[in-house]
């Protein structure tokens, strides 16, 4: 693995980064699954199911901490896949937000909901272009915009923005 210019062995706990949308999609589908739409996304990062409804962050209300999420560039890469236990979404799902950027299997388009942050030109002017969405903020996002709704992205050719991803299964 090459990081800032030197080469280091895989850590294998933690998340793939610098792929492409192209490259996730196709491990996704080698392992007989797919990427997340990103509503699916936003489900696992904000749903709780015992009380109704849904969340701004995956653990609650509260604006992110670092026992919450590995954000602000504060340990200069990601972390391993089971950090950030009190970041958990009510599904238990792990760094939601922070660490890398995740691929959607979404194009760029109007969603319900959805408001431009931190300008109106932010985004909607890239409406209906090649883009795919990507969500979650990596370990370079800064706190403020960092949400689970929050919305970024990019040509999914592109792999340099920190980028991964996991991967969704039909039930």
């Amino acid at each position: 693995e090459r990081r800032f210019e030197r080469t280091a062995e895989l850590d294998p706990c933690l998340p793939v980064m610098h792929v492409s949308w192209y490259e996730a999609d196709a491990f996704a589908r080698s392992q007989g699954r797919r990427l997340p739409t990103e509503a699916e996304w936003e489900k696992a990062a904000t749903w709780d199911v015992s009380a109704g409804e849904k969340r701004i962050h995956p653990w609650g209300e509260e604006e992110p901490t670092a026992e919450r999420a590995n954000l602000d560039q504060s340990g200069f890469g990601p972390a391993a896949a089971d950090a950030y236990a009190d970041g958990a979404s009510p599904c238990g799902a792990r760094g939601m937000i922070g660490d890398a950027w995740e691929w959607t299997a979404s194009p760029l388009e109007p969603y319900p909901g959805f408001e431009a942050f931190p300008y109106p030109e932010y985004s909607e002017v890239f409406f209906g272009g090649p883009y795919k969405v990507l969500r979650g903020g990596s370990w370079a996002t800064r706190s403020r915009p960092a949400r689970a709704t929050f919305r970024n992205w990019d040509r999914p050719q592109r792999r340099q923005v920190f980028t991964g991803f996991r991967c969704a299964s039909d039930a």
